[in-house]
């Protein structure tokens, strides 16, 4: 007999409940309110009382209505037809809901029922399998979608029967398997999942060490992340998280990608709506949206939902990393999921730590990162998920909590400079500020020595040393003026200034500019770090700005023509003219 309760305190919609029976952590109830079941969670109990936020407005519930637990927690339905889908956090089908405001208790289907899919076997009648192993496939898109053994399953299995190959419905049985008691499970296309528990269906999770690219000069070149990695992206408002997300998506070595809208409920998810759909993807040649699964928090949802979202969103991830799929989790921004989370802390009256954020914020967002990485499956095949949240700091204060504890468990810090974006320099990333701890791996550091370039990890280095000391010379040149240093400190601010506009900024709307490959950005690498060991003779301060920014010039067109082309190559001509120039001139006057 399933547990019922009664209404009898509501602030907002943090509801107290008195239950007559048992109830779980994060257990699932609907509150029976005009006709309408409100779908909450439990998130505290005390005695007989269940605390549970409400997924929906709380506008007109009184005390003394109706509570009816389910017995399960917050699951995500995970199967063939996810891609190309636009989810709420309770993984809702938006596009089936009408209206222009969504109605309370108006919940859809997350799959097709009714959507036949043709299926081919890879498992047969007497293999063993384990929970994750692949039973069969469809075609989703152009994505194979491997159909799996439940991961709620234990210990080994037979397979007794699989279905031979056809069109079949998600819930027809596709196979059934025999346990060690001879207890026998039918398994269909679908399964659910609690979306916070980490689905552990591989055989082991190593440190990832396989380097991820990005297409982004000011990433790949400086602030690596791997396969698997954690990173995240914090600054103001306005520095250009939503254009790097986009670029991330369309350039980023993924095999698919989710985004999981948790930020702003108005104009950001807005805009991913209407945008997102018209990208084009430039690996398959059709639209990002048929690789892409979009999980939002809507208006209608209180800020609350926003935590359902995100996890809402890695346990979709974790899924199709578990049929071998590199996947690419993006979430903006997580500073309203922490929000979210201190407002109803505060509403439950829980010792506030810094900024009146839960105690454990820090252990939240830690486990939360856990979950991202790479994976050895139990058939030997890898699959991984790359997580880059964005943190939307008041002020653009770097030290606030969300920041800091941010900082404790991504691996890769991509500071958003307010400076860059209003001098129009983008990506707005600060190279200096920003790091890549994985770059203190032994294994990753390996792997890049021996399939990138040998010297990679150094010129990673020696260039941001060069711009730390373009800035030290900058403002010492401001302070005491033009005049007032050597040339010499001339030479060495352009010189970091060759590095910034030809590396660190990118044009994300050029076709040719829009995504750099590795060999590209190792062979520009050389290029400029060339310019710099150079030595150049100058009669005076006034001559090094106008002759750095003509090879600054000529290095911008290489970047908007065509690696190794006639342009390419004539600009380079153009190029070694030009050094060539000073260092002659040099050589005379010795």
């Amino acid at each position: 007999m399933s547990t019922k309760g009664k209404i009898t305190g509501i602030i907002s919609n943090l509801v107290m409940v008195e239950c007559d029976g048992p109830v779980s952590q994060n257990e699932i109830c609907f509150i029976i309110h005009s006709e309408v079941r409100l779908m909450a969670e439990v998130i505290r109990i005390g005695g007989k009382t269940a605390y549970v936020q409400v997924f929906e407005t709380t506008r007109g519930l009184k005390t003394g209505t109706i509570v009816e637990f389910t017995g399960h927690m917050l699951e995500a339905t995970l199967g063939p037809g996810i891609l190309s889908k636009n989810f709420d956090g309770l993984m809702h089908d938006l596009d089936k809901m009408t209206g222009i405001f969504l109605q309370k208790g108006d919940y859809t289907p997350a799959l097709e029922d009714d959507k036949l899919w043709k299926f081919k076997p890879l498992a047969k009648p007497g293999d063993e399998v384990l929970a994750g192993s692949w039973l069969g496939e469809v075609s989703e898109n152009w994505i194979p979608h491997k159909i799996m053994v439940p991961f709620i399953l234990k210990g080994t299995l037979t397979v007794t029967d699989v279905v031979s190959e056809g069109e079949y419905k998600i819930n027809d049985t596709i196979a059934i398997l025999t346990d060690s008691e001879n207890q026998e499970h039918k398994v269909t296309m679908v399964q659910k999942w609690p979306v916070k528990i980490p689905i552990k269906a591989y055989k082991e999770k190593p440190r990832p060490f396989d380097f991820m690219e990005t297409g982004i000069r000011v990433i790949d070149s400086l602030n690596p992340i791997v396969e698997g990695g954690t990173g995240f992206i914090p600054g103001p408002f306005g520095t250009g998280k939503t254009v790097l997300q986009h670029a991330l998506s369309k350039q980023a070595e993924a095999d698919m990608i989710v985004l999981a809208a948790c930020g702003e409920r108005a104009n950001e998810v807005v805009e991913i709506f209407t945008e997102f759909p018209e990208l084009d993807d430039p690996r398959s040649g059709r639209k990002l949206m048929e690789r892409t699964t979009i999980v939002a928090n809507t208006s209608n949802m209180p800020v609350a939902a926003r935590e359902a979202s995100v996890y809402t969103a890695m346990t979709i991830s974790e899924y199709y990393r578990s049929m071998g799929l590199k996947v690419l989790l993006l979430a903006d921004s997580t500073s309203r999921w922490a929000q979210a989370l201190r407002e109803m802390s505060n509403r439950m009256e829980e010792l506030p730590g810094p900024d009146a954020f839960p105690m454990d914020l820090p252990a939240i967002i830690s486990n939360f990162y856990a979950r991202a990485g790479f994976v050895y499956l139990n058939n030997g095949k890898t699959g991984s998920v790359t997580f880059i949240g964005t943190v939307s700091p008041a002020g653009g204060n770097l030290k606030e909590p969300v920041t800091e504890s941010t900082k404790k468990a991504a691996r890769c810090f991509y500071a958003l400079s307010q400076t860059r974006a209003d001098s129009k320099r983008y990506p707005a990333i600060d190279a200096v500020d920003s790091y890549s701890k994985y770059l203190e791996y032994p294994e990753f550091l390996e792997f890049m020595k021996k399939n990138i370039s040998p010297k990679w990890v150094d010129n990673i280095i020696l260039a941001k040393n060069i711009l730390i000391r373009g800035r030290e010379t900058y403002e010492q040149i401001n302070i005491l003026g033009d005049d007032g240093v050597p040339i010499n400190y001339h030479v060495i601010f352009w010189k970091s200034e060759v590095i910034d506009f030809v590396i660190l900024q990118q044009d994300a709307f050029d076709k040719v500019d829009a995504s750099t490959p590795i060999k590209r950005q190792r062979y520009m690498m050389d290029k400029v770090l060339e310019v710099y060991h150079t030595d150049f003779h100058f009669d005076s301060f006034e001559d090094v700005s106008p002759y750095f920014k003509k090879i600054i010039n000529v290095f911008k067109q290489m970047n908007y023509s065509e690696f190794e082309s006639d342009d390419f190559k004539k600009y380079e001509n153009e190029l070694q003219e030009i050094i060539q120039e000073r260092k002659k001139e040099k050589a005379e006057i010795n």
